[in-house]
């Protein structure tokens, strides 16, 4: 899975990276800009989406034999691989046109398009595994499936026209180019080191823990990806409305999309610690409906561990967004690369004696080391580019 995150990252570089200068073009009037940014990063989607795909198609075996993998194992996980490989081309633009709706205004496009891919996905996936009985071939095939349908729910407004941006002649330029790498690079970089994290700690949860070990850090995945996409979707779905304002200088309301940004965050984190620390035995029968009483013990620990690093982790990922939006790429990648790489490989050196506890705290303490330095960047920047700019 991690691999295929990295496959996504790319396409989220080049969504992430065009609807940043395109939210301040609009900002500042400059329409013919946007709609040329919009159109090349839609090309530029596709042809990466190509490459990326055809690459880990060729290589899937390669990687998991580099991971340790054999026989079995190593053949479920290329062809869950090369599923997702084979679909690149095509699902690659939709992180990019869930940001192209948005800033269109096109709100309840961009939530009926997840609603029905998450929705069609675990359906379809109902389907081919629980009904039919098929593998975990079917299982990449379900959400690719769904995704396809989604993005063309999500695109078909853009291809028959009306909306506020329209495909024009793409004129491509190497400082357009730069421009969407830089503005996407926070989150590709977010993508591939916390891809990088995750193969680290898969490793180490084989040399501590085994097979069972791995299964309960599943589990916690699981539970991740409810919160996380909550509070993804809460702090993208302001980044347009603040790359607006700040293209047109009206601080006053960039200031209060934040706070209301920051506050959601907290306030979706929060319930989410409720839950878990109310039902963890629910939720781990929900995954792994068969665990014994050993494992059971294990996993509702690890879970009750692993939820107290919401109580601030959700600031990196509002401080990320906020950065990014305001085109300060530089700090938004400082925030990215020490929340999803450099401050777990710190926290899993400095707990590893600690055995598979010290794994389940390494989240918790790793989030507490990126919002200090989440709070560090925050002054600085209040103090150096916003302040200069409201003294302008």
């Amino acid at each position: 899975m991690p691999f295929v995150i990295v496959n996504f990252a790319f396409g989220d570089l080049i969504g992430v990276g065009s609807s940043v200068p395109i939210s301040i073009a609009h900002g500042k009037g400059e329409r013919d800009a946007a709609n040329n940014i919009f159109t090349c990063a839609c090309l530029l989607n596709v042809g990466t989406g190509l490459v990326t795909g055809l690459a880990f198609l060729l290589l899937a075996p390669f990687i998991m034999e580099a991971l340790g993998a054999t026989g079995e194992l190593a053949r479920q996980g290329s062809l869950y691989l090369r599923v997702y490989s084979v679909f690149l081309p095509l699902t690659s633009i939709g992180f990019a046109a869930d940001n192209y709706l948005r800033i269109c205004g096109r709100i309840r496009r961009s939530m009926l398009a997840n609603l029905l891919m998450a929705v069609s996905g675990a359906a379809i996936e109902f389907v081919l595994l629980g009904i039919l009985g098929l593998g975990v071939g079917a299982a990449a095939l379900s959400y690719c499936i769904a995704m396809v349908v989604a993005i063309a729910v999500s695109m078909w407004p853009f291809f028959r026209g009306g909306m506020d941006l329209k495909f024009v002649r793409p004129h491509f330029s190497r400082a357009l180019l730069v421009e969407i790498v830089r503005d996407g690079a926070p989150g590709f970089l977010e993508n591939v080191a916390g891809r990088i994290t995750s193969i680290v700690l898969n490793v180490a949860l084989l040399a501590l823990g085994g097979e069972v070990a791995v299964s309960i850090y599943g589990v916690l995945m699981f539970t991740d990806g409810i919160i996380i996409p909550l509070i993804y979707g809460t702090v993208d779905s302001l980044q347009p409305a603040v790359g607006f304002n700040w293209g047109a200088k009206n601080l006053d309301r960039v200031k209060a999309l934040e706070r209301c940004c920051f506050a959601a965050t907290a306030l979706l984190s929060a319930i989410y610690i409720a839950l878990v620390l109310a039902f963890p035995s629910q939720i781990v029968l929900v995954f792994v409906p068969a665990a014994d009483a050993a494992f059971m013990e294990e996993a509702t620990f690890a879970l009750r561990v692993f939820c107290l690093s919401f109580v601030v982790r959700w600031l990196p990922f509002a401080m990320q967004a906020y950065m990014v939006a305001v085109g300060q790429s530089r700090l938004a990648s400082i925030v990215t690369v020490g929340q999803a790489l450099v401050c777990p490989i710190i926290a899993l050196g400095a707990l590893w004696p600690l055995g598979l506890t010290g794994l389940w705290l390494n989240m918790p303490v790793a989030a507490a080391l990126a919002a200090i330095l989440s709070f560090a960047v925050l002054v600085m920047f209040r103090r150096t580019v916003h302040e200069r700019l409201e003294r302008a």
